[in-house]
C-alpha cells in the first residue's frame, strides 16, 4: 500500500500578504506545492491530498490542481472555522475568521485517508530526500501501527533573513522524539538566533533539531487527533486566533504513551514563502536545481 501526502494549503497567508501556495515560482508557472508533489510522486508515494479553503478553489484548480491530478492521483478537501463544529459551536464561534490550525487541518481530512500518510505545509521546500526517507518509514507500516515518524532539520538551516518564523523544537534520545515544543518567534538578532518566548527570549545555538511539519502518521493517529480537537474546541471555541496545533498532537501521543516517532534528519537548506522577499530567493533556488538536473525544465506532461 502506497503512503498518500497529505498537504496542508488553507492557511491565510496573513505575513506573505497573499495566497501563497499557488504563487508561481517555476519557469513555466509552477507553485512550490508542484516541485513537493513531483517530489512526493517520485519518492513513491501513492496519491496526494490537499486542504483547502473555499475560497481560493478556482485559483487552486487552474494554478496548481488540475496540472497535478493529470500526473497524480490527487483529491483536495476543504478546510473552514465551521469545519467539525456543532450548530451551537459555530454560533459561540461566530468572530472567527481564519481555520482554525493545522492539528484541525489534519482531521480535515481524515475521511480521504486510508493509508499511512506524510503530512507537510504548502509553503516550505523540503527536498525529495525527505519524502524518499518517509515514504520507506510509511511503506513499512501498517494502518494500525503505533509507529509514527518525523523529519527534523538543522534550525539555523530553516530560517529567514526577512523576519521570524514558528517552528517545534525537539529533543531527541535514542533516535525517537522526546518532547516538542512550539516557538512561535524565532528570528536572528546579528548572528544570534533568538526564541521570544512572550514573558522572556532565549538565545538558541541554532543546531537545534526542529520539526518542519514533516510528519508520517498511520491512520491509528487520528485517535489522537480526535481526541486533542475535541479538549481544544471545548476549551476555546470563542477564541478568535488561538489555533490547535499538530506537534502538539504529536507530542501528546509520546506523552499519553500512544505510540512513537521516529526522527530521521534532512541536512537540507530550507527554503520557502513566510514573507514577499522570500519569493525571489525560492525562484533563484528552484532555477538552480532545474539548471544543475535536479529537476527537468517541463516538470509535468501537459
Amino acid at each position: 500500500m502506497k503512503p498518500t501526502l497529505l498537504v496542508l494549503a488553507a492557511g491565510m497567508g496573513s505575513r506573505y500578504g497573499g495566497v501563497k501556495q499557488i504563487d508561481a515560482v517555476g519557469k513555466n508557472g509552477e507553485c512550490l506545492l508542484d516541485f513537493a508533489a513531483f517530489d512526493a510522486k517520485k519518492a513513491g508515494f501513492g496519491k496526494v491530498v490537499y486542504i483547502i479553503r473555499k475560497d481560493i478553489e478556482k485559483d487552486f484548480r487552474e494554478r496548481l490542481f488540475d496540472r497535478v491530478a493529470r500526473n497524480f492521483d490527487a483529491e483536495y478537501v476543504f478546510q473552514s472555522h465551521e469545519s467539525l463544529l456543532s450548530d451551537e459551536q459555530i454560533k459561540l464561534s461566530a468572530n472567527r475568521t481564519k481555520p482554525w490550525g493545522t492539528a484541525h487541518a489534519v482531521l480535515c481530512a481524515e475521511k480521504a485517508i486510508h493509508e499511512p500518510f506524510a503530512v507537510i505545509n504548502s509553503d516550505d521546500y523540503y527536498g525529495r530526500s525527505a519524502f524518499e526517507t518517509l515514504e520507506k518509514h510509511l511503506a513499512g507500516i501498517d494502518k494500525n501501527s503505533t509507529e509514527h515518524a518525523m523529519v527534523g532539520y538543522v534550525l539555523e538551516k530553516t530560517m529567514s533573513r526577512n523576519g521570524s518564523v514558528s517552528r517545534g523544537v525537539c529533543t531527541v534520545k535514542n533516535g525517537k522524539l522526546e518532547t516538542i515544543v512550539e516557538n512561535l518567534k524565532i528570528y536572528f538578532e546579528g548572528d544570534k538566533v533568538i526564541s521570544d518566548l512572550g514573558d522572556k527570549k532565549v538565545q538558541l545555538t541554532g543546531k537545534e533539531t526542529v520539526s518542519m511539519n514533516l510528519f508520517g502518521f498511520s491512520p491509528k493517529a487520528f485517535e489522537d487527533f480526535n481526541t486533542y480537537w475535541e479538549n481544544f474546541i471545548k476549551n476555546n471555541v470563542t477564541a478568535e486566533k488561538t489555533e490547535a496545533l499538530l506537534p502538539v498532537v504529536a507530542g501528546d501521543i509520546i506523552k499519553n504513551g500512544h505510540g512513537t516517532l521516529t526522527v530521521y534528519t534532512s541536512e537540507e537548506n530550507w527554503f520557502g514563502m513566510t514573507y514577499p522577499e522570500d519569493r525571489e530567493v525560492v525562484k533563484a533556488e528552484i532555477a538552480k536545481k532545474i539548471a544543475s538536473g535536479y529537476y527537468p525544465e517541463v516538470l509535468w506532461e501537459k
